[in-house]
């Protein structure tokens, strides 16, 4: 049994699975299941003893936070780039940072209305991204970035590694001079990250 039951304690961190006390002691309550006389945790939550009762509960604490769902808006950073999709990050979902570790795919085909050759000519590794995730197939976060407002929001230079600014059609390092394409989402270099 936990240290913090035998001290008495009303509450205390628990993983899914964890032993949690024997049903001779305390009855399954919510968040709980009991197997072979012992009680577990079913979530990443914490667990409260109702010493009245003699009741142990676990609320789900992953339920509470910023998980992306179809619809979401995310941001996140381009780890791979390949020619037919690239892979993010997501750090962001919403205004709420996430907690944990998501990650979308950005297929070729999702990147904007007009066609695109290759994702090498829109998004580059660093990229900061704001996206829509648009479906969960196999529990992977399927992201857009169609919309105006959707798009690289913070680049940096392949060349030297500065910050891009937005030129007369480009990103442009005004640095070393180098101009890069990408598929910029309408407020490029306004957005707080």
């Amino acid at each position: 049994m936990r240290e913090q039951i035998k001290k008495n304690k009303n509450s205390f961190f628990v993983i899914p699975g964890e032993r949690l006390g024997v049903i001779e002691e305390f009855i399954p309550n919510d968040g709980t299941y009991e197997l072979d006389g012992v009680i577990h945790s079913k979530f990443v939550g914490c667990c409260t003893i109702d010493s009245i009762d003699k009741k142990l509960s676990v609320s789900d604490l992953v339920s509470k936070m910023a998980v992306p769902k179809i619809g979401s808006i995310v941001i996140g950073e381009v780890t791979v780039v390949q020619s037919q999709q690239a892979i993010f990050k997501i750090f962001q979902v919403g205004d709420k940072m996430v907690s944990g570790f998501f990650s979308g795919v950005l297929h070729v085909s999702d990147v904007t209305t007009k066609y695109v050759e290759s994702m090498f000519d829109v998004y580059k590794i660093r990229d900061v991204v704001r996206a829509k995730v648009i479906s969960t197939v196999n529990k992977v976060f399927h992201l857009s970035t169609k919309e105006r407002s959707l798009g690289v929001i913070y680049a940096y230079c392949l060349n030297c590694s500065k910050s891009l600014q937005i030129g007369p059609r480009d990103l442009q390092c005004s640095y070393c001079g180098k101009i890069e394409k990408r598929k910029v989402a309408i407020d490029y270099g306004k957005v707080a990250i």
